[in-house]
């Protein structure tokens, strides 16, 4: 599998950023949009099964937690596979707000 042709987008219209592989979103990294607050909160981050092993959640997350981190806004990492991704990255630091009880009640609505 060629990995090198695969790219990364902001889809801001559908909050998520997404890999696209010849025109087929391959992965997904799903936000809401913060509304004011500051914050993005990630929630779900996806990789098709066939592309699973390349690094390609990596590149996902990377690009969406820079472009994140460009915009000014504060990283909520909800989604399990974004909060291990800062455990290892921790050049996000300063950018990171913790999950609060308030972040868990607005996915439930």
């Amino acid at each position: 599998m060629d990995t090198t042709t695969i790219t990364v987008r902001h889809n801001a219209d559908r909050h998520r950023f997404e890999l696209i592989d010849d025109d087929r979103v391959i992965g997904k990294a799903h936000y809401l949009p913060g509304d004011g607050t500051g914050e993005r909160v990630f929630f779900h981050t996806v990789v098709d099964e066939a592309y699973e092993g390349h690094g390609l959640g990596s590149k996902l997350a990377t690009f969406a937690l820079d472009e994140t981190v460009a915009a000014g806004l504060k990283i909520v990492p909800v989604c399990p596979y974004i909060h291990a991704f800062l455990g290892r990255h921790r050049e996000y630091a300063a950018d990171v707000v913790e999950v609060r009880p308030e972040h868990l009640d607005t996915l439930r609505h």
